[in-house]
């Protein structure tokens, strides 16, 4: 028996989802890396019972650390991005985090560079509070070990390709690492949206971009691009129609980065059949049922939809494409100091 229910939210399921391909479907993903990361501080005492962790989070983070802090008894501040709904900021207060949502943007960008500008606002009238730096700190890798361990003890490590949204390269970035300590051919596939400079996506607009917490406007220090064999870049049409078919095939309900996981795991496996591949579905689709699943007879299917091969990002188009990355470094825009080792 668990003794906190961040506990059990830390277990993901693995669900077969094609011949093939598997689904590492989390409730909410980020609670491992978080659980993980709090405890991590609170052993080396960085932090005490009743200090306040703050951070800036879309939606999947802010509900991971105020669980961990809920858990060990610390204080939690959230900078909210305006698509955290009004369901999870309520969980969020009775939780016991403060919440301090940012006003209306037209875009995400804008409201990315506005929440960590508020967050440095934060720190600098609040020196006590500690800045958990999701997009900097590799210390949000320790949680997933666990997550590979798994994923060997049921998939074996040999053959395996790993499918995921890369966001602040915690989940994708860990469990390749972890994985390729036992077999370094272990191929790890990211997922972007465009408009996103962390795989230089930033030159090619979606006026529909919704997929939260996958891409960024501001370089992460936490995202190792040398761990990355290729990348996958999609708009919102795509990752709707991967979301749905999910769905309908599977009946996994996840997120838009889940169903563009889904659309590049099946793409993978049909370019090496000699390959098992895992994807990553780190949420349910509940905060995408109006912008995305109600729109579902939209949807295109997927079959109807193929990456467009690209061999430099400058040459990539909507909705979909894909180029080998090759393991390759950061592009300039989206270097950034390095992250801080995690003992």
């Amino acid at each position: 028996m668990d003794d906190h229910i961040a506990d059990a939210l830390s277990r993901p399921a693995l669900v077969r989802t094609g011949d093939g391909i598997a689904c590492l479907r989390f409730e909410t993903m980020k609670v491992v890396s978080a659980m993980a990361a709090v405890r991590h501080l609170l052993d080396r005492g960085t932090v005490t019972e009743g200090d306040t962790l703050v951070d800036s989070s879309s939606g999947i983070y802010a509900h991971a650390l105020a669980l961990a802090c809920h858990r060990h008894g610390l204080r939690c501040h959230i900078v909210a991005s305006t698509t955290v709904d009004r369901t999870l900021t309520a969980q969020l207060s009775i939780l016991g985090a403060t919440v301090e949502p940012m006003p209306p943007t037209p875009n995400l960008k804008l409201d990315q560079n506005r929440r960590v500008a508020r967050v440095h606002e934060i720190l600098r009238d609040n020196p006590r509070h500690y800045w958990m730096r999701q997009y900097h700190d590799d210390i949000h890798y320790l949680g997933y070990r666990v997550v590979a361990d798994l994923l060997r003890r049921e998939l074996g490590a040999s053959g395996l390709t790993v499918v995921g949204g890369v966001g602040t390269g915690a989940s994708t970035g860990a469990l390749a690492t972890y994985l390729r300590e036992h077999d370094p051919s272990v191929r790890l596939v990211g997922v972007q949206p465009f408009d996103s400079v962390t795989f230089a996506s930033d030159h090619v607009h979606d006026p529909e971009i919704i997929i939260a917490g996958i891409g960024s406007s501001i370089p992460f220090a936490n995202v190792d691009h040398r761990l990355y064999d290729v990348m996958h870049w999609f708009g919102f049409p795509a990752a709707m129609s991967g979301a749905v078919a999910l769905l309908r095939e599977h009946a996994v309900f996840a997120g838009l980065s889940s169903g563009a996981a889904y659309l590049a795991a099946r793409w993978e496996r049909r370019e090496d059949p000699t390959r098992r591949v895992v994807f990553i579905a780190p949420d349910t689709g509940h905060r995408y049922v109006e912008a995305a699943y109600t729109r579902h007879p939209e949807a295109p299917s997927p079959d109807s939809l193929a990456p467009h091969p690209v061999t430099s990002p400058a040459d990539m188009a909507q909705p979909w494409s894909r180029m080998p990355w090759n393991r390759a470094p950061a592009p300039p825009r989206a270097a950034a100091h390095p992250a801080r080792a995690a003992s």
